[in-house]
């Protein structure tokens, strides 16, 4: 049973770095095919995929968000981190990280999502 974690910074002061941990179980991220996502979901507002890392360690992006946003792994610890810089209070959601399944192209696994609040 795949499982995914996302770690809690809760309270991020603006024009800091936001900083998340994916934890991941019942699969290994460098498996073929697996593309491991970062989601959001601003407050009122839909999802909004921001970017992954693949099981080859290439990174994706959406555009709107590439200057400001990273995304590595430790493949010892089964693990991938997104950093988010230059935060604003617009950047105030719950973050989930997720598995996306590049056979169908579809995310088929979830983390519970952490909310984090950009405030000062």
């Amino acid at each position: 049973q795949v499982q995914l974690q996302e770690s809690a910074p809760g309270l991020v002061k603006p024009s800091q770095t936001l900083s998340l941990t994916c934890t991941v179980s019942g699969v290994t991220i460098t498996t073929n095919n697996n593309y491991w996502s970062w989601i959001r979901q601003p407050p009122g507002k839909g999802l909004e995929w921001m970017g992954c890392i693949g099981y080859s360690g290439s990174t994706y992006y959406v555009p709107s968000l590439k200057s400001r946003t990273s995304i590595s792994r430790d493949t010892s610890k089964n693990q991938f981190t997104l950093q988010l810089s230059s935060v604003t209070p617009e950047d105030t959601a719950v973050y989930y990280c997720a598995r996306l399944n590049g056979g169908s192209f579809g995310i088929d696994y979830w983390g519970k999502g952490t909310l984090v609040t950009v405030s000062s």
